[in-house]
């Protein structure tokens, strides 16, 4: 027999829900119907990104114009990470035995949180869905001798999380209870903390001043971000000494970095002390994106070691960190900050191509032609011939409807499309097609080649 609030799961596991009345408060502006959390559904209704569904509460369904936007938003900072910030992607487990739990203190700080599996095997033994990646990154880092060659040693992970949000306080993109991280654990020497989180909060401007800016202030307010520094908890694991040079620590860097910040006391992760970023909603309302983290609990529960120079063994200090914080959670402050008027790079919906007569072949074949081209598609299946890596595939649509031309142009600027191309008897016989962007009326005559060169520009330089 199933006890209250347990799911059973066919052959495997048996999930336990567990209420977290901490976090019901969180919920009381759900209704609000200018929220974050109701303006991201109004969009994805009209651009059919994502539902949810009360057969998995907490969890998104992305449709696929919502899959291509999260899909680009983790290619961009893969590429960060890797190629800018010397980090390296592992994939890890979803599923550990609750002994990983209790050694880093999540079992004892955090259970209420996680979700609990039980194994069908004879003994029953217990285990934890992650709520974050961090234990496993230490197994990954304990698991080989390390020499202090190797440090820092910048792990990345992009693995789903789920931690057991209160049923209350579920609100579509921004409280969830499965989602994914741009999640990254820095091991490093004390010597190299500083430079470290210098590099953090880089990422950060790059990601919030740089390509995404939420700061829609009318007040001269120039910072497209927020700082925080969060201090020591009520329930906190490891030493007051050494939690007090964390947070010193995290001060003086702040302090140095001529950054605008303010103190958040109590509101650390147990483990440690923590730079939080947070943006402002359409409604002046703050919400947490990223974070950076400095830890030397777990490197002592994990006891990781690295050999040094001087050949002695020591212990390495961890840096946790996330630029974008929870992907579901940021898309959802894009939305509010754009209303669904995407950037081309990120845009599910980035062409429409309209022939003026569907009536005429000419018309229609000319635009499914050009279509094949942006989209850059291999549709010859007797041509075994792979798609290219690191090829430009756009994201355009051909309306073949036979209403007016006019109705189906504004039918595309009211889907937000980025570009329209418009296709009648000149383009065919040129071969230069109108285009123009949903925003402005005014034509170009551009060739297929110089089109697909513009959206490429455009791509490159996420515009």
């Amino acid at each position: 027999m199933l006890r209250r609030n347990q799911i059973s799961l066919k052959n495997s596991v048996k999930v336990a829900f567990y209420s977290t009345s901490k976090h019901a408060a969180a919920g009381a502006n759900k209704n609000n119907g200018n929220s974050v959390a109701n303006t991201s559904h109004d969009v994805s209704v009209k651009q059919k990104i994502f539902i949810t569904d009360p057969i998995s509460p907490g969890s998104v369904f992305f449709l696929p114009n919502g899959a291509k936007i999260f899909n680009k938003l983790v290619q961009f900072m893969k590429l960060q990470q890797e190629h800018k910030f010397g980090f390296k992607e592992v994939i890890t487990p979803i599923i550990y035995r609750k002994s990983l739990w209790e050694q880093s203190g999540h079992w004892e700080n955090y259970k209420e949180d996680m979700f609990k599996v039980e194994g069908q095997d004879i003994s029953k033994e217990e285990y934890g869905l992650k709520p974050m990646n961090c234990p496993g990154h230490c197994m990954i880092f304990k698991k080989f001798d390390r020499s202090y060659h190797e440090l820092p040693l910048r792990l990345s992970d992009f693995s789903p999380l789920h931690r057991n949000e209160a049923s209350g306080a579920l609100s579509g993109l921004t409280r969830v209870r499965k989602f994914h991280q741009d999640d990254g654990h820095i091991f490093c020497t004390k010597e190299q903390v500083e430079e470290e989180i210098i590099k953090c909060l880089k990422m950060v401007d790059l990601c919030y001043s740089r390509v995404f800016n939420f700061n829609k202030s009318k007040n001269n307010d120039s910072s497209s971000y927020i700082i925080k520094l969060s201090t020591r908890p009520d329930k906190y694991i490891g030493d007051l000494e050494i939690w007090n040079h964390a947070e010193d620590t995290l001060k003086s860097i702040l302090e140095k970095s001529g950054k605008k910040w303010d103190i958040n006391e109590g509101d650390g992760a147990f483990y440690g002390p923590k730079i939080d970023i947070l943006v402002k909603d359409h409604n002046n309302k703050t919400h947490q994106v990223a974070t950076i983290q400095l830890d030397f609990q777990l490197p002592e529960r994990f006891n990781l070691r690295y050999k040094d120079k001087d050949n002695s063994y020591k212990r390495p200090i961890m840096i946790h960190r996330a630029a974008f914080g929870s992907l579901e959670r940021f898309i959802a402050m894009l939305i509010d900050s754009n209303e669904g008027k995407w950037p081309f790079w990120l845009n599910p919906r980035q062409a429409m191509i309209i022939p003026v007569n569907t009536k005429i072949k000419s018309h229609v074949s000319e635009s499914k032609q050009l279509a094949s081209k942006l989209r850059g598609e291999s549709a010859d299946l007797d041509d075994l011939t792979p798609v290219p890596f690191n090829s430009f595939h756009f994201n355009v649509d051909v309306d073949l409807r036979s209403e007016p031309v006019g109705y189906r142009i504004k039918d595309a600027i009211m889907k937000n499309y980025s570009y329209l191309i418009i296709i009648g008897d000149e383009e065919v016989e040129t071969g230069r097609y109108a285009i123009r962007t949903s925003e402005d009326r005014r034509l170009q005559h551009l060739t297929e080649d110089e089109i697909f060169d513009k959206f490429m520009k455009l791509e490159k330089n996420y515009k």
